[in-house]
């Protein structure tokens, strides 16, 4: 037997694994979708089958919707629930049916629509005698309202229960007859002075509506008068909700649940205060700090918090312990509760990252939309709090400081005072709600409400005791403004919210040391300004005041401002950077966004102006005047076929112009040399930003740590900040990467400044350049062999002759090494050059100008020869009209970056041992292009918040301009030199 169940057991199997997939695969699992309040009257909806199931007979659906009962004159015989019950039809002489439905009965008088006896009102139904055997017949019992008993019907009618206070102690009934007021289910006597004139509405500025709430018209007046009369407690916090609830707002001429709440509080003015606090009244909540100008300044910043806050070291004190007393909207009071976990936080979050709010000197920032259904659901009836900072003081005892707050909302006396930027002109309140969705209920409340009232935005600020070293703030500050949503579909609408902590402290005295910074420096700059000015007009030889001496002078102007603002920036950056992270005990708080707005300018008039400068130094060095002197001379004569002659001649043997197009080459090369290597300073920077987590020191907090947990909460970035990190990065890699190139790499691997004055001696062939009319360069080339275009061998002989000093020194002055000079030519020696430059560069003129193409070439190639002849001779002191001498500048002189001395007769070569042709070279302004591209990223960051972009960018504008020099360069060099620009790569 045994054998044969497990045979069978295994057949089953088999065949369900065999055939079991082919049955699911042919079940679709899926069915219609009903709704309970779908289904029909005499239909209940299975919520095992999700779906409408008819009712047995003599049946009908039951309130709920999940069950049947059985119809008006029907008893139940049984009842299992669903459909599992059994009705019966009651005789005739029994046609009602008991309460619970399981008997029939006959009824004193007419029924009810469900089939049960009905009493009058004041009387209950009684059913059962006190052993619960069923009466025949039901009887309507009257409660006894009379003084001896004051009884009256309880809320279901099946019992007496004493009447209300308020009725036995106005009328001594449980009737609150005339002249008596019936109000909220309590009985006030009429001949009081309480105000009988109120308003039950809500108002909804926003929407642009005032309804008459159900909440304020069934509960309004009976607070107001319990509180008034009887000093009930629950009430007097009752009726505070509801003003609250309108805002805080309050007219002189209108008895709302403001100015019936002031009305009490004005009338009450000889009951005892609480904790000695003027404005909170005994039995009523405190609500306002009182209507007084200039009151809220006071508040404010007269008190200071007994608690010293500190970011590092034994005693750090870095939480703000906000706690809150919290009430239902009937008065009652719920709890004590902190503010952590995101109790005033709409937002939803994990509680580490909620929590972080109320860490000191962190900026929080919570920004997001929530569906309104969602907020419907979580916010049935709004609960209010009183928030308080909890402290400890000397002695360890525990304290609690109110907070005070500014609703955006509030209006007194039809204006909304909290919103002028005036302090002195706000009313400060007390108590705050999240999410009101009673007082916009209409006629029940029950429904949906037509309006409901969402705080939209709340901010809470801490002010930092001016002069404090111990962390010392005033008391919060809590800035609520509320929105008005009229609910249409609450499953399409949403609304945003926001929830920030920002820290605030006086920055006057930071402003007026800028301001003082920026006016004397400012005026430095335009001292060195003029100087710069003066310099130039004697470089071009113009003693004359014009219009292009005032444009000069606002470039230069421009440049020097610039270098003002971005000291200025830098060095308030870094105090920011390091003070306040640095920082023990608290005594700097980091500007607010709104006050960033300064520093933002400063920079991007630092960049703009920087920019003036880059630019003006870009076309000053693709314009300059260049000439390379060929000392080489022909070595003999050769026979040479003479065209259209049909015969030969003799003539010089022809220099080789491959020199001079190597050297032009070379020079082409080095336009765009710089002491820092521009793609590894982009990486670099931003390597130790992204990668090693420097711009973690931008977050507006307390920590100085380079890595943040991913689950904490992520402080917004600070500007001031974010542009000190990133400007102190930029120039710690460029100075760097600068003193690298000056001690190492131009000392042992390259140096091409140098490199290029050794080429022009090795070429034979000098540098004429002027960068200005009467002002520019010289580099000296005449080779000390006499010749440069010679074979391999006799190279190599003249550089060992050389090295071996067996010839004469490179140097313009003989036995002298120095071969670069500055130079200030005269106006007779500049007008020479100017007659034979034009002829030379004639070949870019209009074409009515010239002849053809081939004799401008003649002239052109004339012009050539005859330039470097003139040149020649000029460096060989031919021209004794035109001469010149060689004298050491002056220390003032190269500190002012001017000459004093002007080339009245004869030119000037300064000794310039520092290559200072350079200047006309990326080479000469590395500063300027160091602090150009700094101020680049900076700005292009603090506009996109990305360092990634900003590198991006920089490098492009860095190869851009690079691109632009290269090719303007070679044009400018090709037209003034005859140099083909196909040879300049």
């Amino acid at each position: 037997m045994a054998v044969w169940s497990l045979l069978s057991a295994r057949a089953v199997t088999a065949f369900l694994l065999l055939f079991l997939p082919r049955f699911l695969q042919a079940q679709t699992f899926s069915f219609p979708f009903q709704q309970p309040e779908k289904c029909d009257n005499n239909q209940y909806f299975d919520i095992s089958a999700l779906s409408c199931v008819p009712c047995g007979a003599n049946q009908r659906q039951d309130a709920r919707g999940t069950s049947c009962v059985c119809l008006p004159g029907f008893q139940m015989i049984s009842n299992n629930g669903g459909p599992a019950i059994i009705c019966k039809k009651c005789p005739e002489n029994m046609k009602g049916v008991t309460e619970d439905g399981w008997n029939c009965i006959s009824c004193p008088s007419d029924l009810t629509a469900e089939g049960k006896c009905h009493c009058p009102i004041g009387h209950i139904l009684v059913e059962r005698d006190i052993n619960g055997t069923l009466l025949s017949q039901a009887t309507c019992e009257l409660c006894d309202g009379n003084e001896n008993s004051f009884m009256v019907v309880n809320a279901l009618g099946d019992r007496c229960v004493r009447c209300e206070p308020t009725f036995v102690n106005t009328s001594r009934s449980c009737a609150c007859s005339e002249p008596n007021i019936l109000t909220g289910g309590l009985c006030f006597s009429s001949t009081g002075n309480f105000p009988l004139r109120r308003i039950s509405a809500a108002r909804y500025g926003e929407v642009g509506m005032s309804l008459t709430s159900e909440w304020f018209a069934k509960y309004l007046q009976s607070s107001a008068a319990a509180c008034w009369v009887y000093a009930n407690l629950t009430s007097c916090q009752a009726l505070g909700n509801m003003c609250v609830m309108n805002m805080n707002s309050y007219d002189f001429a209108t008895f709302d649940a403001c100015g019936l709440f002031q009305f009490i509080f004005e009338n009450t003015a000889g009951l005892s205060t609480v904790h000695s606090i003027s404005f909170w009244r005994q039995n009523l909540p405190w609500l306002f700090y009182g209507d007084q100008l200039g009151l809220a300044p006071q508040v404010l910043s007269s008190t200071s918090l007994p608690t010293n806050f500190s970011f590092k070291g034994e005693n750090q004190n870095t939480k703000l312990k906000f706690v809150a007393a919290s009430y239902d909207i009937r008065g009652n009071f719920l709890k004590w509760q902190t503010l952590e976990g995101g109790v005033l936080q709409l937002c939803p979050d994990t509680e580490t990252r909620l929590n972080a709010a109320y860490s000191f000197g962190t900026t929080y920032q919570q920004n997001c939309e929530i569906p309104i259904s969602k907020i419907l659901i979580d916010f049935p009836t709004p609960i209010f709090y009183d928030v308080y900072l909890e402290y400890t003081d000397e002695n360890q005892h525990q304290y609690i400081l109110a907070v005070p707050v500014l609703n955006l909302n509030l209006q007194h006396n039809k204006i909304f005072v909290n919103q002028d930027s005036n302090s002195g002109k706000w009313l400060l309140t007390r108590r705050i709600f999240l999410v009101d969705a009673v007082s916009g209920r209409e006629n029940d409340l029950g429904t949906q409400p037509r309006v409901i009232r969402v705080a939209t935005q709340i901010s809470l600020s801490v002010h930092l005791v001016p002069n404090t070293i111990n962390g010392n703030i005033y008391p919060p500050l809590i800035t609520i403004a509320y929105s008005d949503i009229d609910i249409k579909d609450a499953n399409s609408q949403s609304v945003k919210v926001s929830f920030s902590v920002t820290y605030e402290m006086d920055h006057g005295e930071a402003h007026v040391q800028t301001d003082i910074a920026l006016g004397v420096l400012g005026g430095l700059a335009v001292l060195a300004s003029l100087l710069k000015t003066a310099g130039w007009k004697r470089r071009i030889g113009s003693p004359m005041i014009d219009l292009q001496t005032v444009v000069k002078f606002l470039v230069y102007y421009a440049g020097d401002l610039a270098n003002v603002f971005f000291i200025i920036t830098v060095g308030t950056g870094l105090y920011w950077l390091i003070f306040f992270k640095a920082q023990k005990s608290v005594s700097v708080l980091l500007p607010m966004p709104i006050q960033e707005e300064r520093f933002v300018t400063y920079v991007g008039c630092a960049f703009a102006l920087k920019a003036l400068q880059f630019l003006h130094k870009l076309i000053s060095q693709i314009t300059i005047d260049v000439f390379f002197i060929d000392w080489e001379r022909p070595k003999g004569k050769v026979l040479k076929a003479v065209e259209g002659e049909g015969g030969v001649r003799s003539a010089t043997v022809p220099v080789s112009i491959w020199r001079t197009y190597f050297v032009a080459n070379e020079w082409n090369e080095i336009q765009t040399v710089r002491k820092i290597n521009s793609l590894f300073q982009v990486l670099t920077v931003l390597f130790f930003l992204e990668v090693v987590g420097f711009k973690n020191l931008a977050l507006m907090d307390s920590s100085s740590s380079l890595s943040r947990n991913p689950p904490s909460y992520i402080a917004p970035y600070s500007c001031i900040l974010r542009y000190a990190v990133s400007a102190a990065l930029w120039l710690a890699i460029g100075i760097i990467q600068v003193v690298f190139f000056a001690v190492f790499y131009e000392r042992f691997i390259e140096d091409k400044i140098r490199q290029f004055v050794d080429l022009c001696s090795m070429s034979n062939i000098s540098v004429f350049l002027l960068s200005h009319k009467c002002f520019g360069y010289y580099i000296h080339g005449r080779s000390v062999h006499g010749h440069a275009d010679t074979n391999m061998e006799e190279m190599n002989m003249n550089l060992k002759r050389e090295a071996e000093n067996l010839c004469s020194q490179r140097g313009l002055v003989p036995n002298t090494d120095g071969q670069t000079f500055e130079i200030a030519i005269s106006n007779q020696m500049r007008q020479h050059y100017d007659r034979i430059h034009e002829t030379l560069i004639r070949k870019n003129g209009p074409a009515r100008l010239l002849s053809s193409s081939a004799s401008t070439f003649e002239q052109s190639i004339k012009a050539y020869h005859m330039m470097n002849k003139f040149l020649g001779s000029f460096i060989d002191h031919v021209h004794k009209e035109m001469d010149y001498f060689i004298k050491d500048k002056l220390l003032l002189e190269r500190i002012l970056g001017m000459e004093f001395m002007e080339p009245m007769e004869k030119s000037i070569f300064y000794n310039d041992e520092g290559y200072s042709f350079s200047s006309v070279l990326y080479y000469g302004n590395e500063a300027t292009l160091l602090i150009f591209d700094l101020l680049f990223f900076c700005v292009v960051d603090l506009a996109c918040q990305n360092f990634i972009l900003a590198s991006f960018l920089t490098y492009l504008q860095q190869e851009i301009f690079r691109y632009i020099r290269n090719t303007v360069g070679q044009k400018n060099l090709a037209s003034k030199t005859l140099v083909d620009q196909r040879f300049l790569i």
